[in-house]
């Protein structure tokens, strides 16, 4: 299976919505993608629904590790949302809820970057 991102230009975020596999066949992919993303939007926020990302292996948190310093770095904040329960128990594993904030569905982590902004 491949990985499949729609990309959303926000007001206040940029939303990636990622469905399919994350993994080490398709994460140089994802990663060149999002940064083309990143560099072109206008905002510095970045929201993931990963809400139909149904596979994700230690590359993916790679992607998301690189992102999360990317958008920290231009001042930025990244948040989680609508994580799907095996990729959600990857990440609490990995620790990457230590850093990254998480929230239940899309509105939730456009509100509470609205509320940073």
């Amino acid at each position: 299976m491949s990985l499949q991102i729609d990309t959303e230009f926000g007001r206040h975020a940029l939303i990636f919505r990622l469905k399919g596999e994350l993994d080490h066949h398709t994460a140089d992919q994802v990663r060149r993608q999002m940064e083309e993303a990143i560099a072109k939007s206008r905002v510095p926020h970045v929201i993931f629904n990963l809400k139909e990302l149904q596979f994700m292996d230690s590359s993916g948190l790679g992607v998301f590790l690189g992102r999360y310093k990317l958008v920290n770095s231009m001042g930025g904040k990244m948040v989680l949302c609508d994580v799907n329960p095996s990729v959600y128990r990857l990440f609490e594993m990995s620790g990457m809820f230590k850093i990254v904030a998480v929230e239940p569905d899309e509105a939730s982590a456009i509100s509470s970057l609205e509320v940073v902004s």
